[in-house]
């Protein structure tokens, strides 16, 4: 498996997430966020989390709009594997690869704590090495992590399976306690909380690296 892992100004998620790719067998290219096009043979992308540009205007506004972020939007049409995690998620719902939009903490303060997460679908390259219903920690670390959609996507992501993850008990303040999120088909995921910072024991726990590991079985050669 090839990952591409996006820098961009703040982010400061990304050696994170390159190491738990590379842990799960990947090889890794670090991309830059001026670069105009994504490595060849490139199997996913991850977008990691941090602050991406000061996180001005919108968390996510300017990094959506980046000149490596249109061969993103390119890669996800045809159907290639994208997460993005924290400022990540932000950023791949600025971009419309995903519905709806990250407001600020229902208590209008920055969140970081380790948090009880439930698995709501298996039917991902994500999330396939989970039951429906495991439940799972993870950390998370954000101001703007409080998910909110209309009322029929709220009702369509819950229609087409196409929740990914929800707080046991949310923290942000979350519609329906959603924590992550599926694209149309599937191959896109965006999630607040980290699984890349618990994906080794010397982090706390080792929860998140099943995610990494799914990949790399979807992604596998036949």
């Amino acid at each position: 498996m090839h990952a591409a892992v996006i820098t961009f100004p703040g982010s400061n998620c990304d050696r994170d997430l390159a190491v738990a790719f590379e842990a799960a067998g990947a090889r890794v290219t670090r991309v830059w966020h001026k670069d105009t096009a994504l490595p060849d043979r490139v199997d996913v992308v991850g977008i990691p989390g941090g602050f991406s540009f000061g996180d001005y205007l919108r968390c996510g506004a300017i990094a959506a709009r980046a000149p490596i972020t249109a061969a993103v939007r390119d890669f996800a049409g045809r159907g290639g594997a994208v997460i993005g995690i924290c400022n990540g998620f932000q950023i791949l719902l600025e971009t419309g690869l995903l519905p709806g939009a990250l407001l600020r903490n229902a208590g209008l303060r920055y969140i970081c704590k380790p948090v009880a997460l439930q698995v709501e679908t298996d039917a991902s390259p994500f999330t396939a090495r989970w039951s429906p219903g495991t439940r799972i920690t993870l950390p998370i670390a954000h101001h703007d992590g409080n998910y909110t959609a209309p009322a029929d996507t709220l009702a369509r992501l819950q229609g087409d399976d196409r929740v990914a993850f929800r707080y046991l008990e949310t923290p942000n303040g979350s519609a329906e306690g959603i924590a992550g999120i599926l694209s149309e088909n599937r191959r896109v995921l965006g999630m607040m909380p980290h699984p890349e910072r618990a994906a080794f024991a010397h982090q706390g726990g080792t929860d998140g690296a099943a995610l990494f590991a799914a990949l790399m079985d979807s992604l596998a050669p036949a």
